[in-house]
């Protein structure tokens, strides 16, 4: 099991008993200036305070100090995902059909790596991120997204202002 799976494990029950969800753990920087970033939402989908983040960094450091799963130093950031916040879960991938993303892939896809477009969805049974792309529709396997991102756009500032 690798690291951040393993942190993930540790921390997710606190951060959904404290009423938020784990949107992702990762690990950047320089090896002697590690971050640990632990990026969540609030589970009814309000706006994140500096207050939410401050609460979840003082669980999740708690937890960490205990089970110690990471030997080297690193600091840690609580961060909200924002508005053009990461898709990581193939629920994203739902929840924020008919937006502009960005995606890109592990391998090249008929012959390229990089696609933006608006997100048409996820079909489950396949395992398929769908988006129309230069006026066509395709699908990309979920398993060969490298990366992938909301696009900020008017429409979905609007959206994010009216739901705030």
């Amino acid at each position: 099991m690798d690291i951040l799976t393993k942190i993930e494990q540790i921390i997710t029950p606190t951060v959904t008993e404290m009423g938020y969800e784990l949107v992702r753990v990762l690990f950047q920087g320089a090896e002697t200036n590690k971050t640990l970033q632990i990026m969540a939402e609030r589970q009814d989908r309000k706006d994140m305070q500096v207050e939410d983040c401050e609460q979840l960094s003082r669980a999740v450091s708690a937890l960490l100090d205990v089970e110690d799963p990471i030997r080297a130093r690193y600091t840690l950031e609580v961060t909200s995902p924002g508005i053009d916040r990461p898709l990581v879960k193939p629920a994203d991938y739902e929840r924020f059909k008919g937006y502009e993303m960005k995606l890109e892939t592990l391998v090249p896809l008929e012959g390229r790596r990089r696609f933006k477009g608006r997100l048409s969805g996820y079909d489950a049974a396949a395992d398929q991120v769908l988006m129309t792309f230069e006026g066509a529709e395709i699908r990309i396997p979920f398993a060969q997204i490298s990366k992938a991102k909301l696009v900020l756009t008017d429409e979905l500032m609007a959206s994010f202002l009216k739901n705030s």
